[in-house]
């Protein structure tokens, strides 16, 4: 007997703001690096840095210190002698490298190489009609610059003459660049520095009237639903590039960073924790704490959705003892690891920053250990609770067997031409054999990464060779793969970029059992 299932149609607010919270990922994830390397060149030469030096940080006269091969800028004294100063790096980075970057990745995003260009053209425009860093703007004005670059492309694609193509081409993109720039200039820039003005005053106010620890209520079950992308990089990375370059140092950095939430909890389940949840948690303390990827307490906390508690309950004891101390990092800690975070720590804040992690662990732990002792009884005389894939286990209890990969199969797919009987066994493969099988998430780097390589391992070790397991953003997916393994949350999104290929949802990439079934699946289809 076959039996077929009807995949659930995309939609909602929660996967629309996720979609978007992929897009504005897309175009700053790429890019952490430079965001790292200002915040360290931050950390070391600005005035109040480790190691203070004017030619780097951009402080100084020139001629007080007597290097003139430097960079400089003209300044006016007030008896009107005009004198240079060093521009340094740190200005520079933030004003125009990081915007620039962004822009060029969303446009890429959009229209490729040519996109990117004329994405940084325009966003130029939106850059100096400012005096804040414009990532905001870059966000906006990147994407938008290469979609009108297309829509142009379009009016005359097919009817230039031979031979002016590369005339037309640059030359259009010249134009429309050269537009949008003033256009960006005198339009986007205003609006987006009344944007940034609005929402610095309402972080403000939350700060002066000691409120911000609120705002963990709407950050923790964001980034559990996996949201975290549109609410990091759309407000808080913006807002905080923004302070830190004015003070020198920004608490906005750690709302979502902060590992201490996602430690109490992985901590709790680690002594008061049944079943797989609880063997697991040791390994996903490790790779939350240190790794940074912080998606894997995700699973733990959706098996549990009482758990929400302690992630917000840790989130504002963490953000209130930042905000006693005065604390905050110089950049974003990207990954939100606790190397990361120490880091990109102000060298006045250590002392907070350490303490806000603990305190945070600390009250994540102590309510997650009263909800989870609560809870363990029943726990205890339901055997699945403690496994992560509940699922797949209520499935092989009833059946008294285990399950195969494909009966979790998302089965999108008729195009996939994958039937499934009731027994769990693959009759039909009409799509080929699996030689190709890609971890999808967000960003396409901590938790996919991890998973593919926990897969890959268990490949090897089984003597399987000539199968590729690697590891992309879901925005950057290709229909030319033949598996595709997402979190459960996010695996509708990866159907629609790759309809024809096989799709399955874990709860967990680090351990999950599905991976023995992926296994076998390919011993069984002759791979060696």
């Amino acid at each position: 007997m076959t039996t077929t299932s009807t995949p659930k149609k995309p939609g909602g607010a929660r996967v629309g703001v996720q979609r978007f919270g992929t897009f504005l990922s897309g175009m700053v994830m790429p890019n952490i690096a430079a965001f790292i390397a200002w915040g360290l060149i931050t950390a070391f030469f600005i005035a109040t840095g480790w190691f203070p030096n004017g030619i780097l940080g951009g402080f100084g006269n020139a001629d007080l210190i007597g290097w003139q091969g430097a960079a400089t800028a003209l300044a006016q004294a007030d008896d009107g002698t005009t004198f240079p100063q060093y521009v340094g790096l740190v200005g520079p980075m933030i004003t125009y490298l990081l915007p620039l970057l962004i822009a060029n990745t969303g446009g890429r995003m959009i229209y490729g190489e040519r996109g990117g260009v004329v994405a940084s053209i325009a966003t130029m425009g939106v850059i100096v009609g400012s005096a804040i860093p414009m990532f905001i703007g870059a966000m906006i004005m990147g994407p938008l610059a290469a979609w009108l670059m297309k829509q142009v492309d379009r009016i005359w694609d097919g009817k230039i003459k031979a031979g002016f193509e590369m005339l037309v081409n640059n030359f259009s993109a010249g134009i429309l660049g050269a537009i949008l720039a003033i256009g960006g200039f005198f339009g986007i820039a205003p609006i987006v520095t009344a944007l940034s003005s609005f929402l610095e005053g309402i972080v403000d106010w939350l700060v002066a009237n000691s409120l911000l620890p609120i705002a963990s209520i709407f950050i923790e079950p964001g980034k559990i639903l996996f949201l975290n992308n549109a609410i990091n990089h759309g407000v808080l990375t913006p807002l905080g590039v923004q302070q830190s370059e004015e003070t020198g140092k920004s608490i906005l950095f750690l709302l979502e960073a902060n590992p201490g939430p996602g430690l109490g909890i992985l901590l709790a389940f680690c002594f008061f924790g049944i079943g797989l949840a609880k063997a697991s948690a040791p390994g996903a303390v490790i790779i939350q704490f240190f790794g940074g990827i912080h998606e894997i307490y995700f699973p733990y906390v959706l098996m549990k959705p009482m758990l929400v508690l302690a992630a917000i309950g840790g989130g504002m004891a963490g953000v209130a003892t930042n905000v006693a101390f005065n604390t905050g990092l110089r950049a974003p800690a990207s990954p939100g690891s606790i190397i990361a975070v120490l880091i990109q720590t102000a060298p006045d804040s250590y002392f907070g920053v350490i303490l806000s992690v603990i305190v945070a662990a600390a009250v994540s732990f102590g309510i997650s250990a009263i909800i989870l002792r609560a809870s363990r009884k029943r726990d205890l005389e339901n055997e699945n609770a403690g496994d992560l894939s509940a699922a797949v286990a209520a499935t092989e209890a009833a059946k008294g067997k285990k399950s195969s990969v494909l009966g979790n199969l998302s089965a999108g797919s008729a195009a996939a031409g994958a039937d499934v009987v009731d027994e769990g066994v693959v009759t039909t493969l009409e799509r080929g054999p699996i030689r190709n099988i890609v971890f999808a998430c967000d960003a396409g780097m901590g938790s996919s990464a991890m998973g593919a390589s926990v897969l890959r391992n268990k490949i090897k070790k089984a003597g399987i060779d000539e199968i590729t397991v690697t590891n992309k953003a879901i925005a950057n997916l290709a229909d030319d793969v033949d598996l595709v393994i997402t979190q459960r949350e996010l695996t509708e999104r990866a159907k629609e970029k790759t309809p024809s290929a096989v799709h399955m949802s874990v709860d967990n990439f680090m351990n999950s059992p599905k991976y023995d079934e992926v296994v076998e699946l390919l011993r069984g289809e002759g791979a060696h």
